[in-house]
């Protein structure tokens, strides 16, 4: 994740120095970089990006898992309670 998001600051940072270079005002700077930087990104870091959401994709699926496997077991729990407790 960090990693991404050290290339999209690169490519905004790249933007901020070179419209610097031409001169344009504080806003226009600011602006500018961000819709240039935005548009390059999204080009340029296909692969990381398509990386990235694919961990974050696994991490929430295993997350998901484990919170299953734990219903399960709490249920498993409650089942094997109610067996061996007497019934009156």
């Amino acid at each position: 994740m960090a990693r991404y998001a050290v290339l999209r600051l690169m490519i905004f940072f790249g933007f901020l120095c070179a419209l610097w270079l031409l001169g344009l005002q504080r806003w226009w700077l600011l602006i500018g970089s961000a819709l240039g930087s935005a548009v390059v990104s999204y080009f340029v870091l296909l692969g990381p990006r398509a990386q990235l959401s694919a961990k974050i994709a696994h991490r929430v699926d295993e997350r998901a898992r484990r919170l299953e496997q734990s219903h399960r077991d709490e249920i498993d729990e409650d089942v094997e309670a109610d067996q061996d407790s007497p019934r009156g």
